[in-house]
């Protein structure tokens, strides 16, 4: 009752029995007239507790029936990893108080890193580490989410993307072998023991096809990962049911709603099923829209596919910031970015999914001069009303139309607010306007053969997670000080633009993404002579 007095504003004071004498009704020197607001707003006090406590009371049942299936979903497994977590808070725990150790030695005072404990970015983020592949990937979801997350944790948790160790190959082994049902060698000629790469939830393995002798990669689910997610994330969805519960403001923020998206999101990434399914809808899109001779993504070989190993045609190519392997291959490294913006913007309204994570590891030219699309782990899935105020804001970049964009940015946000337009467009112009002056470093290295004289200079752009995060978290920045919350996929989609204007900037450093005619941003992908006109 004394909190919730002075949350709104009074001093909780007792209530004075009307016998007491004169002297005794008055409180601090006041007479019992100016009693009365104190009262009356105690009263109101009580009455918005009171009805607190009637939601909460008929909450309740809901709350601990939602926790007991959870629990029982989640199995013992929910034990062992409670075990492990509380192993990882002691550890990251005896690493801040000796960071405090340090720092009460000198003048200067705790800096706001060590005041805040285990909730400051640094210490949350290496808590995340600690815990293992659920909290690495939940970190890498704060830095791909800078709508939802405070700006400080958005860059912290960018370490998170670095790679995984690699696990055993017999572990990788013997989760093919039973995934399979059958031996090894009846499928695979040969399958290399060094994997291509390790993430925090699958490894990949370069292979080769028994019989037909193609070569493949697996993807294989890294051991136990699946049991580990559920528990975790299952976790996590108590803490934030009972969080909401106990403080009832919580949910205008859609603590609960936040969290139930991330874990059908990293559990969708422990199904190779789905990602199959992925893989299909983008080749059906590039075959329906003609365009299978200007970009592909990996045959899935469903015979050897399964939820938890995903085999898959090999694509030989090089990322898109390999200018001088790309150079070699192509005669207009320009020309081959424009495709890959072709069709992936073509994939936003004509495609079920969209790729959302066209990183340089997942974006290649291939040697056959074709835009190879790879690993659609992670998908987004755009409406036409966000894309229509989308495709607006696109093009009042290219046009400068900084109130036109602001209105763009209001319809496709949420927020209970009167905007003044204006104002917000003269804050969006002052971040555009150095956009431009955003650095793109390449490094430049030479090497010189040994039977000649010739040197070899190839120039490789450095993707720097949090440069490439600054603008769009200025804008999300200027767009939450008017009370606009953006949906998830307007985060997936800027991330994606600010990959390829990273990409412009080494391949075609004069080109304008937004205003060349050659590139389409329009609404129009569902006629199928696109594919046949565009190219």
């Amino acid at each position: 009752m004394a909190v919730s007095a002075f949350r709104n504003g009074c001093l909780p004071i007792f209530h004075i029995p009307p016998q007491l004498p004169r002297s005794a009704r008055k409180v601090d020197g006041r007479s019992k007239g100016f009693r009365l607001p104190l009262f009356a707003r105690y009263s109101q006090t009580q009455d918005v507790f009171s009805s607190r406590l009637r939601i909460s009371v008929e909450n309740l049942p809901k709350l601990v029936e939602d926790i007991v299936q959870t629990s029982i979903n989640t199995g013992p497994k929910g034990a062992l990893r409670l075990v492990q977590g509380i192993q990882a808070f002691v550890g990251v725990s005896g690493e801040w108080l000796a960071d405090v150790s340090k720092s009460t030695n000198t003048s200067a005072g705790l800096p706001p890193q060590l005041q805040l404990g285990l909730l400051s970015p640094l210490y949350l983020r290496r808590l995340f580490e600690r815990l293992g592949a659920t909290y690495i990937k939940l970190g890498q979801f704060i830095a791909s989410a800078p709508t939802l997350f405070p700006p400080e944790y958005v860059e912290e948790f960018q370490n998170c993307f670095d790679k995984a160790p690699a696990v055993p190959f017999q572990d990788i082994q013997t989760i093919i072998r039973e995934e399979l049902g059958r031996p090894i060698n009846s499928v695979y000629e040969y399958i290399d023991p060094t994997p291509i790469a390790s993430a925090s939830i699958a490894q990949v393995h370069g292979a080769r096809l028994k019989g037909s002798q193609e070569d493949v990669v697996v993807k294989v689910l890294k051991p136990g990962i699946e049991d580990i997610l559920v528990a975790d994330l299952n976790f996590v969805y108590i803490v934030a049911r009972i969080l909401e519960f106990l403080n009832p403001e919580l949910s205008r923020t859609s603590l609960v709603g936040i969290v139930k998206d991330i874990r059908e999101s990293m559990l969708d990434e422990v199904d190779f099923y789905k990602e199959a399914a992925n893989i299909e809808s983008f080749k059906r899109y590039l075959e329906d829209m003609g365009l299978t001779r200007q970009a592909t993504a990996p045959r899935v070989y469903q015979h050897c596919s399964t939820k938890r190993i995903l085999t898959m045609e090999r694509l030989y190519g090089v990322p898109l910031t390999d200018l001088d392997s790309i150079s070699s291959l192509v005669s207009s490294p320009e020309n081959s970015l424009i495709t890959a913006l072709n069709v992936w913007f073509g994939s936003l309204l004509a495609c079920e999914i969209f790729h959302a994570d066209v990183h340089a590891g997942n974006l290649w030219l291939l040697r056959d001069g074709r835009i190879g699309f790879l690993d659609f782990g992670i998908v987004g899935r755009i409406s036409p009303r966000t894309w229509a105020a989308m495709e607006v804001f696109l093009t009042s970049i290219a046009t400068e139309e900084y109130e036109s964009m602001a209105s763009a940015l209001i319809e496709m946000g949420a927020t209970n607010k009167d905007i003044d337009v204006k104002a917000f467009a003269r804050d969006l112009e002052k971040i555009f306007s150095s956009i431009q002056e955003l650095d793109t470093e390449i490094v430049v290295a030479t090497s010189r053969g040994t039977n000649t004289n010739a040197t070899a200079i190839s120039a490789n752009l450095v993707v720097d997670e949090r440069q490439m995060n600054a603008l769009f978290l200025d804008v999300v920045r200027a767009s939450e000080s008017y009370g606009l919350r953006f949906p998830r996929e307007f985060a997936l989609l800027m991330k994606q633009l600010l990959y390829f204007d990273r990409y412009t900037r080494l391949l075609a450093p004069n080109l304008n993404m937004l205003q060349d005619q050659r590139i389409s941003i329009v609404s129009n992908r569902r006629s199928k002579s696109y594919g046949a006109n565009k190219y």
